[in-house]
């Protein structure tokens, strides 16, 4: 099979260093002494800083492809990269560029991803299509923290997780988030479930597959734009200090628990909860009308929404810096391996 590069507006991705030290195979996470492919490439800076033990966060790139309009969505890219910074953690962004996984882009990866309307979206799944057909594409939130669990990265921050759809009794629709997030030793941080999902089977299901939910300073799993789904979390924590010793806790007794952290959009950054319940419903129905299902669905609905409920891209913003900032206080004090 011949494999095909995706055209694109920015065809010279140089002047981005990578390193040569080893890290475990893509598919199964790190282990010394394992090479890892070469499509699999991880940021000099990024590297040194895992060989050193140093903080890391990692971040999806499906926000900046596929998420927000340019020029917001790179903006909003180069925020989040110092906020880790100001932190004291080194960012590392994930993709694919012409075919390579990146663990930690370039300047002008960013930019490449935020102008261009060809890249796709990938998950899991779609790596090795990406891979083998020389595609570019943001990755989703499980690919993400897939990639991050591989380089050996410890924590993960996003907007909101993927999680069970709407009508699942009608069509088994559960988003590939769930089952990585639970097989992941890399911890998620999130403002909960996006609110367009069936937030109490995504519970759930989360339940099911032996992940940790930690509340942040919260009783209730936050619902992405809104502060309060209104359903119960069985613990709830005070402090990243805490979140920190529950990881270095399971890591110390080697349970295979993945960990998620939900972190509640501030009440001054959520969009009204009666006018967000409005206008999903109506989103929902056109959906419905117009066809619209499978990983089209979330894209479709987070559009109509963007659209029609004012201030939903301001509250996407702030929950995600939120998230990173919290992330970042996470990362740096995770007691070195």
């Amino acid at each position: 099979m011949a494999r095909r590069v995706q055209r694109s507006e920015n065809d010279q991705l140089t002047g981005h260093r990578t390193g040569n030290s080893v890290t475990k195979g893509f598919a199964e996470g790190t282990r010394r002494g394992e090479a890892r492919p070469e499509e699999f490439v991880i940021a000099e800076e990024v590297q040194e800083a895992l060989r050193k033990g140093a903080p890391v966060v990692a971040l999806e790139s499906a926000i900046i492809t596929h998420g927000m309009p340019y020029p917001v969505n790179l903006e909003l890219a180069q925020e989040l990269e110092a906020i880790v910074r100001k932190g004291g953690a080194v960012p590392a962004t994930t993709a694919l560029v012409s075919g390579k996984i990146r663990v930690g882009l370039s300047k002008s990866e960013l930019e490449m991803l935020a102008r261009a309307k060809w890249v796709k979206k990938i998950g899991p799944r779609d790596i090795p299509v990406a891979v083998a057909m020389g595609f570019s594409g943001g990755t989703t939130v499980a690919a993400s923290l897939y990639i991050a669990d591989a380089a050996g990265i410890r924590v993960f921050v996003t907007g909101g997780i993927g999680g069970v759809h709407r009508g699942v009794s009608q069509v088994l629709d559960i988003s590939q988030d769930l089952p990585v997030i639970g097989r992941a030793r890399c911890i998620t941080v999130c403002a909960g479930a996006k609110s367009i999902l069936d937030l109490r089977n995504t519970l759930e299901y989360l339940e099911t597959m032996s992940v940790l939910v930690l509340g942040y300073q919260t009783d209730t799993l936050p619902a992405f734009y809104v502060r309060d789904s209104g359903i119960p979390l069985e613990h709830r924590v005070e402090s990243a200090s805490d979140i920190a010793s529950i990881v270095d806790a399971r890591d110390r007794l080697k349970l295979g628990t993945g960990i998620l952290v939900t972190n509640p959009i501030a009440e001054r950054d959520q969009v009204d909860p009666a006018k967000h319940e409005k206008v999903l419903q109506a989103a929902l129905k056109k959906a419905s009308e117009e066809g619209v299902e499978g990983k089209a669905m979330t894209p479709y609905i987070l559009a109509y929404m963007q659209k029609n409920l004012p201030g939903v891209i301001e509250a996407n913003i702030a929950l995600i810096k939120s998230n990173v900032a919290l992330g970042t206080q996470i990362a740096t004090l995770l007691k070195r391996r």
